[in-house]
């Protein structure tokens, strides 16, 4: 059954209706329902606010480093640390290495520009602070809805948002409703703010109707692949932060890894591969498992033991590649806009001021008794804000490092510890991550060492430690345009590269009745959203699963 005749037959939907609807319990979303009760409480007034979260529960699929700037939150609350926010380890060290396939050099520290400095950052599990932020929001009055996600953007008579409707629940592989439907519910709103990170589905959607991108330079994107381990306590140095660039990953593709070394004896290990590399047999995941084997990084490791995976697309564009923020009745914020500083590898921080910016646009339009226009004070705010100047200091960062790892370092170096961000010119980049696949005629296959269970590993061992869940009979949320491309295109052409960008093994091409079929094994997806972002022909589309499925992050 289609969306239509199930609504004829089991509407008409139930609704329920708020001054302020949020899309996504990620610091975004929850920095700006917070916000919104606290000025609301400040001027007497009454705000109704809700968060929608897809995730099984707050931080379930929150993935990130995380080396946490504490400026945006120490403005949101500065008494956090009285509040018990769990940012307890603060950087004692910076180490940047650069990698040969045996050897590696550390670049002085006084060398380094500001943005590889984290003096007063904290390492974090960013997925236990967003469920602090989450208990902080409900103290305050916020209804939080875990395990619904929104799955349409509802839009008034004039066209403008109005609100959003919940996926529906317990229809099958084909869309037939089963004994445990529920039809979903609109939730309308006054304004909506979406906060679904990097690449959201309902976020794309908006930048399309009302091409808030036009005047942008095309978003680009990096996967970012995180282990957590707990490593042998002459391993654990707590404080210390890594980052490496260079091997394994070739010197014209962007990217880096991460090594941040929390307390309890647990170390946070990734890597992030740029989105606009061209060789289709590059597979991210196996780039991570090679790079742990470096003899500098393997050391770590060592007796240590594996606890938890995952993966995420991270925005990565900058200031550059902003989508205009504001649409009548919403705005965009966090990564579903793209504010994360590259240069930093920090996001959180510019995820919470946004959402603050946002909220507080949207409480002054609530006490004017406006709705469904546009925020205007949302966009004018940033304009004015530290979080602007951060990002306009970084703007060309991604630009310079997509011309490949020598120029790009040489110029961020001269643009950001010579100049100290003020320069006077601007980089662009000019295309979008899925336009710049090359057939794989033009290269060659990567030989990627076995795994090896102790230090390296398998996709199929990595996404059972993920937690990952999808319902095996719900529909698959991972649609085709058009079903012939796969293997007309993708696996004629560039040899089907959705078996190697996707880090889950999502992916697979078997044969049936003699011809080569992909396969797609949805129950594995960690809702990274790489599929959507490097499919060539953009085939692919990402669309909300059944709440409460996918990853389930811990203290990731």
């Amino acid at each position: 059954m289609n969306p239509a005749q199930l609504l004829e037959q089991f509407g008409p939907r139930e609704s329920m209706d708020y001054d302020l609807v949020i899309v996504g319990g990620g610091p975004a979303g929850l920095s700006a329902a917070i916000r919104a009760k606290q000025l609301a409480s400040e001027s007497g007034q009454e705000i109704s606010v809700c968060v929608l979260e897809k995730g099984s529960e707050i931080g379930a699929h929150i993935l990130s480093g995380a080396v946490m700037d504490p400026k945006a939150l120490s403005e949101l609350f500065p008494n956090w640390k009285e509040l018990g926010a769990p940012l307890n380890t603060e950087v004692t060290q910076d180490q940047f290495l650069f990698l040969t396939k045996d050897n590696s050099y550390q670049v002085p520290n006084w060398m380094l520009p500001h943005c590889f400095q984290n003096e007063g950052n904290y390492i974090v599990s960013l997925a236990n602070v967003t469920r602090w932020l989450g208990e902080q929001a409900e103290a305050l009055g916020v209804e939080i809805f875990p395990g619904f996600p929104a799955a349409e953007v509802l839009y008034n008579e004039q066209g403008a948002v109005a609100g959003v409707i919940t996926g529906a629940m317990g229809l099958d592989k084909e869309g037939n409703p089963t004994d445990q439907f529920q039809l979903g519910m609109e939730l309308r709103g006054k304004y909506t703010l979406f906060a679904e990170g990097a690449r959201g589905h309902l976020g794309k959607q908006l930048i399309a109707r009302f091409a808030l991108d036009k005047d942008s330079d095309p978003q680009s994107y990096g996967i970012g692949i995180k282990e957590l381990w707990e490593v042998e306590p002459s391993q654990s140095k707590p404080g210390l932060v890594v980052h490496t660039a260079g091997w394994p990953l070739e010197s014209d593709t962007y990217g880096g890894s991460f090594l941040y070394h929390l307390g309890d004896n647990k170390v946070a290990v990734g890597l992030v591969v740029g989105l606009s590399y061209k060789n289709p047999y590059l597979s991210p995941f196996e780039e991570f498992q090679r790079y742990k084997l470096h003899p500098k990084i393997r050391e770590t490791f060592e007796g240590g033991k594996r606890i938890a995976y995952g993966a995420r697309a991270l925005t990565a564009g900058g200031l550059n590649s902003l989508p205009k923020t504001v649409f009548p009745g919403g705005a965009l914020i966090g990564c579903d806009a793209g504010f994360l500083n590259a240069s930093r590898i920090k996001g959180s921080h510019a995820a919470i001021k946004t959402g603050m910016l946002a909220a507080e646009a949207a409480v002054a339009a609530l006490a004017d008794n406006r709705s469904a226009d546009v925020l205007a004070g949302y966009p004018a705010a940033f304009q004015n804000s530290w979080l602007h100047t951060e990002l306009n200091q970084a703007r060309n960062f991604k630009a310079w490092m997509s011309k490949g790892l020598y120029l790009g370092t040489l110029m961020v170096g001269l643009e950001q510890k010579v100049l100290g961000g003020n320069m006077p010119w601007t980089v662009h980049l000019k295309h979008a991550d899925h336009e710049c696949l090359e057939p794989a005629a033009q290269h060659k296959p990567i030989d990627y060492p076995k795994p090896d269970g102790k230090i390296s590993f398998d996709r199929l061992s990595s996404v059972f430690i993920s937690n990952t869940n999808h319902a095996e009979n719900q529909p698959i949320h991972l649609t085709l345009k058009d079903t012939a491309i796969p293997v007309s295109l993708n696996l004629k052409t560039y040899d089907g590269p959705e078996q190697r960008y996707c880090p889950a093994g999502v992916y697979e091409y078997v044969e049936a009745d003699g011809q080569p079929k992909l396969q797609i094994n949805s129950q594995n997806c960690v809702h990274c959203k790489t599929c959507d972002i490097k499919d060539p022909s953009q085939n692919i589309v990402w669309v909300t699963p059944e709440g409460g499925g996918g990853p389930n992050y811990g203290a990731m």
